[in-house]
């Protein structure tokens, strides 16, 4: 067996971190965008169209780019394209559904937003399935428990303040204390 290590014990392959960024980026850009846009609409209180669009398409690039090594042939290429594009531009229009004024008079921005997180995830998990991705599908799982992660947040915005203001309390006892001594 060949240890590719150096002596100090790092890794001989100083390509493993970018290797690393390429494979999962794309899949992590995703869920901080997600992530992202639900924690700003929580916040203004306003729903964020394009940006949610802007998420759509970028989404189906990483679906494309998910399913892309593995169709060899160009006929493979082009269903995996037409069909992503297909996905995708279904979920623009169920999200666009949401947006419309009509439904907008009965929904506000956190119920919006969560709609919105629930419709990502599920496009997400289904662009998985047909792209044989699982890092895709899981993203989708994950954005599907954070729909009732941020309710529970939303609902219990006061008891995570008074913790989070214990925490800082605490850590800034403990420092001063620390550098009293």
């Amino acid at each position: 067996m060949v240890d590719n290590r150096t002596p100090g014990g790092s890794p001989m392959d100083a390509n493993a971190g970018r290797d690393f960024w390429l494979r999962e980026g794309p899949y992590l850009a995703i869920l901080a965008l997600t992530v992202g846009g639900v924690a700003y609409v929580a916040m203004t209180r306003r729903p964020l169209v394009t940006f949610w669009e802007f998420v759509a398409l970028a989404s189906c690039a990483v679906g494309i780019f998910a399913g892309w090594a593995r169709a060899t042939l160009k006929e493979q290429r082009v269903r995996l394209v037409v069909t992503q594009l297909l996905h995708w531009g279904a979920f623009l229009a169920a999200m666009n559904l949401v947006f419309l004024p009509s439904v907008q008079a009965v929904a506000d921005a956190d119920s919006t937003s969560l709609i919105v997180l629930l419709l990502l995830a599920l496009g997400s998990f289904v662009a998985g399935v047909h792209t044989q991705s699982w890092r895709m599908g899981l993203n989708g799982v994950f954005m599907a428990l954070c729909v009732p992660a941020v309710a529970w947040l939303d609902q219990s915005a006061l008891f995570v303040a008074l913790v989070g203001a214990a925490a800082v309390v605490g850590a800034g006892f403990i420092l001063w204390a620390r550098l009293r001594i």
